[in-house]
């Protein structure tokens, strides 16, 4: 999946709006232009040259989000092909609702993109295209492939847990996580089913596209009749991941002083 994101167009066109929609879709972190301006460019004026190293900066920061394995979106008007150029290679949104923006200088500069991967128009919602947009960066789980099933609380979701599917993930190719339904059960489940989904896609985000969370009812036994088409096995990992306990994270929550 594509890590590095540009919503570009003018001024009031919609780009921190349709940014803030898509992010969550992506757990991505959003760099907005103007805070970064705010916070960490104030040397930087509007002449082109300080745009140009203003978007050098803005895709430094996102290059380093990327390569740490992250999602980032920057939320930029990029005017010029020397901004995009300095900014860096990324799947480009163009948000052209507008024709003009609110700073004449910024008009009379901005220059259409040559070649964008989606083109935003005054039709649709931005839930809408950022549902098109999530379409393109975020390949599709195929329901059809051959899947690993895993089952559990995942109270929390803890690294033993992520090396386990990420086995599965390495001996089949696609792995779907079912998630027990034992919210408020007892102290041990605090977690709803939405917070545990968004822990697990954090975590697994570098899989993107190879793993689905689904809900379950709180299973407690599994049965199955002969011939039924698939491996039951157990998978075990190394001393040091078998050892951690979820039950054990959850005490040192409750009480860190036990530590």
């Amino acid at each position: 999946m594509t890590r590095k994101i540009l919503i570009m167009g003018l001024p009031g066109a919609g780009k921190t709006t349709l940014a803030g929609v898509l992010a969550p879709l992506l757990n991505a972190v959003v760099f907005n232009a103007d805070a970064v301006r705010a916070n960490l460019s104030k040397d930087l004026g509007f002449h082109h040259e300080d745009r140009v190293e203003h978007a050098r900066r803005m895709g430094w920061m996102c290059d380093r989000v990327a390569e740490a394995g992250g999602t980032v979106i920057a939320d930029f008007i990029c005017p010029t092909p020397a901004t995009r150029v300095a900014f860096g290679d990324a799947f480009v949104i163009w948000v052209d609702r507008i024709k003009e923006g609110r700073f004449e200088d910024t008009n009379r500069m901005f220059s259409p993109p040559d070649k964008v991967d989606l083109h935003v128009t005054a039709d649709g919602t931005p839930q809408y295209w950022a549902e098109m947009a999530l379409a393109q960066l975020r390949p599709a789980f195929d329901p059809q492939r051959r899947t690993a099933l895993f089952i559990g609380r995942y109270q929390p979701f803890h690294l033993g847990h992520q090396r386990l599917i990420e086995e599965g993930l390495r001996r089949v190719g696609q792995v779907c996580i079912a998630v027990r339904d034992t919210h408020g059960t007892d102290a041990k489940n605090p977690l709803p089913f939405f917070a545990v989904k968004q822990r697990i896609e954090a975590a697994l985000a570098p899989y993107t596209g190879r793993f689905v969370v689904t809900a379950l009812p709180n299973i407690t036994d599994v049965f199955y009749g002969r011939d039924v088409g698939y491996n039951v096995e157990r998978i075990i990992l190394d001393e040091v991941t078998e050892g951690i306990s979820g039950t054990r994270m959850r005490a040192l929550a409750a009480n860190p002083d036990a530590r």
